[in-house]
């Protein structure tokens, strides 16, 4: 098995246990959605990887998808998953977005398979805290996150107008645009934009 396979493998793993199932494994989070790297390596999903490999997977990863930082109190190193999780009790601290004219362009991937669902209802947060997005079109400068690469469909999110109506937006820390959506869990149709057809570069909605 390659290197490469393997931190692939590791990736895969932490986000696994960060972003879904740390409370089911018997996790607790620290303040800030942390888990100790020694404690991740403990269970039997980590055997055989280093604290030298989550080293290698955080900063090698270009979607920042983890934090890692040293407690401030005993030295010991600490992670995190920046976004994505289903956990509900864990608060990740994020900037509340105020001025949408900050970020104008505000887009979410998604795939045809889905589309129907999401022209008649909108956008869901489903099992998770939140609905992603990308501050911008992918490959642009300082975007990095938000969506996968594989998106076939590129929603473009009316912010400001969904803002004015009381649905929340937030920033992670790698600079992906969060949202819990309304009441429901979503950013209903009337806010997007425009839909964008990424194959045949044809807008389909509205």
């Amino acid at each position: 098995m390659s290197a490469d396979f393997d931190l692939v493998k590791l990736s895969k793993a932490l986000s696994w246990l960060l972003r879904h199932n740390a409370e089911k494994q018997g996790f607790k989070f620290l303040p800030g959605g942390f888990l100790l790297v020694e404690d991740v390596l403990k269970h039997q999903k980590f055997k055989g990887f280093s604290v030298a490999n989550v080293e290698s997977v955080v900063g090698s990863c270009q979607k920042q998808r983890f934090t890692l930082k040293t407690d401030e109190t005993d030295g010991r190193l600490l992670i995190r998953a920046n976004q994505g999780h289903s956990i509900k009790s864990v608060e990740v601290e994020m900037e509340v977005i105020t001025n949408p004219a900050e970020f104008p362009t505000v887009i979410h991937g998604t795939y045809y398979r889905v589309w129907d669902a999401i022209r008649q209802k909108g956008l869901s947060r489903m099992n998770r805290q939140h609905i992603h997005c990308a501050a911008g079109q992918p490959g642009y400068k300082g975007v990095i996150s938000g969506m996968r690469n594989t998106c076939q469909l590129f929603i473009y999110i009316d912010m400001e107008a969904a803002i004015r109506d009381g649905i929340q937006f937030l920033r992670s820390s790698n600079n992906v645009i969060l949202s819990p959506g309304d009441e429901n869990g979503f950013i209903p149709p009337q806010y997007f934009e425009k839909v964008v057809d990424v194959k045949k570069n044809e807008i389909i909605f509205p």
